[in-house]
């Protein structure tokens, strides 16, 4: 692009969205990876099982989904700033108050809260996106954006096993709460959506309604290939999410402050996935390979080895060989999870983007809820991970299969005016 005041105006913009999107996202993954980080403290503290630590942990992420539905033609309405803006100021609130939690059903009243006001992070950043970038470079956009979760996932463990040691869990929530109010002001203050700015005619307004958009799209047979093969994804990301610290205290032994060193290292193969599946997608779409064929094989393929390498977990001897089966599986559901979000972008007009994402994360949520509290509910009662490991596998292979199937671009049938 020539170095015009109009190029530099526009770098400008696409610099500022996507380093607030990243810090959002850093900010968005310390809070709900938190309570995992803490779940050995929190249970001895507040006499819980593991079972009512499994509802704990799914609250969010059933809230989360839930809170997906609203955002179906909101964010078309209303924009990613302010919609975004007050998702930031629930979800930190609700991290806030958290530190002064007493009892199990105020704890599970403010996750509800923190996963409500965390929904709208992946819509908002995936629109953003693919307002301000082209084809040829949202898929690095879209994998920096992304990586802020497994970045923010990677740091939480020593980070946030640091600060609970020395400030205790309850400061630790306060911390982090105020830290998200932080982000959001910035984000109010700074980030402008392309149709408020003199950029505006990259976008034709639209008069879709929230009711015009779910019709649109629950009728396309792609779009339910997306939402059960996405389920598949965060099934994976979601039980190492809750459990990871949990599994490395109590299966493999070791003490809260290794686990927090320890538990860092499959987050950042999560991240190095993001960035290679980003890199890779950009090349092969330069070369000319379609977008949609280019996220779908990726998808597939990366969902395929992660499930082979979760169950490699489940049989691992070593705390070495099952935290290297847990980083291949991270790094590979990471490399699909990237080309998931690509794939919105890829098979959907603009003006539908933001809420297919939506939709997709509400039914995929609704399958990965069930990991958390299945996998507490089975280590009450077998006192191993094994069998929850197993049904992981098993889920996420079903997720490819639906991609392979289901999720083919000519059963997506959408105008492509917007």
């Amino acid at each position: 692009m020539a170095d015009t005041p109009g190029s530099r105006a526009l770098r400008r913009h696409q610099t500022i969205t996507l380093s607030l999107l990243f810090l959002a996202g850093i900010v968005n993954f310390l809070d709900r990876s938190s309570l995992s980080i803490a779940n050995t403290t929190v249970r001895e503290e507040m006499h819980l099982n593991g079972t009512q630590m499994g509802w704990l942990l799914s609250a969010f992420s059933l809230a989360y989904g839930v809170a997906q539905l609203p955002l179906i033609g909101l964010l078309d309405r209303a924009g990613t700033r302010s919609v975004l803006g007050g998702g930031l100021i629930l979800w930190s609130a609700a991290q806030m108050l958290t530190g002064a939690v007493r009892s199990f059903s105020t704890f599970l009243l403010l996750r509800v809260l923190l996963g409500a006001g965390e929904a709208p992070f992946y819509p908002s950043g995936i629109r953003s996106t693919r307002e301000w970038f082209s084809s040829a470079t949202r898929g690095r956009a879209t994998a920096i954006m992304s990586s802020s979760q497994t970045i923010g996932l990677a740091v939480a463990p020593p980070v946030l096993t640091w600060i609970m040691l020395s400030i205790g869990w309850r400061a630790m929530f306060v911390l982090l709460g105020a830290s998200g109010l932080l982000v959001a002001a910035a984000w109010i203050a700074f980030h402008r959506a392309r149709r408020d700015t003199i950029f505006a005619e990259a976008e034709r307004p639209s008069p879709t309604v929230p009711e015009a958009a779910w019709k649109a799209l629950i009728r396309q047979r792609t779009v339910w290939g997306m939402m059960l093969g996405w389920g598949g994804v965060n099934y994976t990301v979601w039980l190492y999410l809750a459990w990871l610290p949990g599994y490395l205290q109590g299966q493999r032994h070791l003490s809260l402050s290794t686990s927090g060193w320890v538990a860092a290292l499959p987050f950042l193969a999560g991240a190095l996935g993001m960035f290679a599946s980003g890199t890779l997608s950009d090349r092969l779409a330069r070369s000319g390979l379609p977008l949609t064929t280019i996220h779908r094989r990726n998808l597939v393929f990366g969902m395929v080895v992660s499930a082979a390498s979760t169950f490699v977990v489940a049989q691992s001897r070593s705390t070495t060989q099952a935290v290297a089966g847990i980083s291949m599986a991270l790094f590979f559901i990471h490399f699909a999870g990237t080309s998931g979000w690509g794939y919105v972008q890829a098979v959907s007009p603009l003006r539908y983007v933001a809420s297919l994402g939506a939709l997709q994360n509400f039914a995929s949520f609704m399958i990965a809820s069930a990991a958390p509290v299945l996998t507490g509910w089975l280590l009450d009662r077998t006192h191993s991970f094994t069998i929850a490991l197993g049904v992981c596998s098993a889920v996420t292979l079903l997720g490819a299969l639906s991609y392979a199937t289901l999720a083919a671009p000519d059963g997506m049938h959408l105008e492509r005016g917007a």
